[in-house]
């Protein structure tokens, strides 16, 4: 597994399934700007505000079509192999919910500040485990981590509009200066 930061923002994303788990997963992909289509036979949880399409039926092959990412999370094997041989041919990021052997990519425990971003993983081991390191984690940062964030792109847009590299700076110090400041 590699870990990455991807930029959802207005990118299509298909979650299959509105169950419990379905629908927290649609959640976190709105949440991360992405265009959700959800597609169910049943909605069995409340579907968030925000969706760009909802199709209450069956899943059925070319849903996936121009996806950048599914979520397969439908409970049901048989409909499950299809999503996962649609999402292979297609080469599109999977993420079938409680399978790992079929999914491409796993979800992570988020902590969110605004721009910072804390993201950990078990490799899909132990969704509990990845939280608890999360929280704890969170509970160690100082509050609004935002704000340093925000002075620092703010810094670094100023250096990049005179002309100026901002990799050969020593960052460190300044941000440690900011967190002091917090």
């Amino acid at each position: 597994m590699f870990p990455l930061v991807v930029d959802l923002t207005d990118r299509p994303v298909v979650v299959i399934g509105a169950g419990k788990v379905g629908v927290r997963k649609a959640a976190q992909l709105l949440e991360a700007g992405a265009l959700v289509t959800v597609i169910t036979d049943v909605v069995l949880a409340p579907v968030p505000d925000g969706v760009a399409a909802l199709h209450i039926r069956s899943y059925r092959y070319g849903d996936l079509e121009g996806a950048l990412l599914v979520v397969a999370a439908t409970g049901d094997p048989d409909v499950n192999d299809r999503i996962v041989a649609e999402a292979n041919e297609r080469n599109i990021l999977l993420n079938v919910v409680d399978d790992l052997s079929r999914s491409n990519f796993y979800f992570t425990a988020v902590h969110r500040d605004g721009d910072v971003i804390v993201s950990v993983s078990t490799g899909g081991s132990s969704p509990a485990l990845a939280q608890w390191v999360r929280n704890s984690v969170a509970k160690a940062l100082p509050r609004d981590l935002a704000s340093v964030a925000r002075a620092l792109r703010a810094e670094r847009s100023a250096l990049h509009d005179a002309g100026e590299s901002t990799e050969n700076r020593e960052w460190m110090q300044r941000v440690n200066q900011l967190v002091d400041e917090l």
